[in-house]
């Protein structure tokens, strides 16, 4: 039977990963754009990957339930990389919220239900989670185990509550390792693991676009104060990727791995730490 990697969110990071771990595998690219899946899909089709495209909207059920119909067609899933998203640039809260916690909950619970003995997942959070303040342990049991369709319900995730796109983000990084925590429990019936990785600045689009927009000067002392004194590259995330979903990685699961290159530390601890 063939074997599947699934990747939601054609760029830079999820393809990065998708190298490294679906040698002898059907890559399935899927995308709010079709076209972005394409091209990617090119490059991959070039080196000698089998793959496939397909169109998906991560905040539509009915959408998430297509891709994995399409993928369970193709073959078993082995592998999801789930590197889709919007930045606190690119959309309002609503969005945000709708995209990256709703959308994450609700890929995590469908291909929970599919995943194969020995697969594994990778969801692609961020830095930003890191740094909002703690939340109590009934917001993060809500953001954690809450049911996927009441989410959006919580009262700490009312508009009049959360006003500012880079707190909705925030929030929605945050949530996202709080439930690969919890569905990493879910999976492991099915003899799977799931994890989530982190990322600082890593340079693609997304990254550019905040480096453009009006928190622009914010992300670029970042990377000047930081320990790394750079910003990361879509390969270093690769290659963590395929640890975590490889071989090697095969004891963790339900875990959070930041690679922001030290800006976290800095942050709390160093000349980031707000005054």
């Amino acid at each position: 039977m063939t074997q599947v990697v699934v990747v939601i969110g054609a760029g830079s990071i999820g393809v990065a990963i998708a190298r490294r771990v679906s040698a002898g595998k059907h890559v399935l690219l899927a995308d709010l754009r079709e076209d972005t899946a394409k091209a990617a899909a090119k490059v991959l089709d070039d080196a000698g990957f089998s793959v496939s495209t397909t169109a998906v909207d991560v905040s539509k059920r009915d959408s998430v339930e297509a891709l994995v119909a399409t993928a369970t067609a193709i073959g078993d899933v082995w592998g999801v990389i789930h590197a889709a998203g919007v930045s606190p640039s690119q959309a309002p809260p609503e969005a945000i919220l709708a995209v990256d916690l709703y959308g994450t909950a609700l890929l995590l619970e469908e291909f929970g239900k599919v995943i194969v003995e020995g697969g594994s997942g990778i969801v692609i959070a961020s830095q930003s989670g890191h740094r909002l303040h703690a939340l109590t342990a009934e917001e993060d049991a809500a953001l954690a185990t809450t049911p996927v369709e009441e989410l959006l319900a919580l009262p700490m995730l009312q508009p009049e509550i959360v006003t500012d796109p880079l707190n909705a983000y925030q929030i929605a990084k945050r949530a996202n390792a709080l439930r690969v925590k919890a569905e990493a429990v879910k999976w492991a019936k099915r003899g799977a693991r799931v994890n989530t990785i982190s990322p600082g600045i890593i340079m693609t689009p997304l990254a550019n676009d905040e480096l453009s927009g009006p928190r622009g000067e914010g992300y670029r002392r970042m990377i000047e104060l930081s320990p790394a004194g750079r910003a990361g590259t879509p390969d270093e995330v690769g290659v963590v990727g395929a640890l975590l979903m490889g071989r090697d990685g095969a004891f963790i699961t339900g875990s959070d791995i930041l690679m922001d290159g030290g800006v976290t530390a800095s942050w709390f601890y160093g000349e980031l730490a707000p005054k």
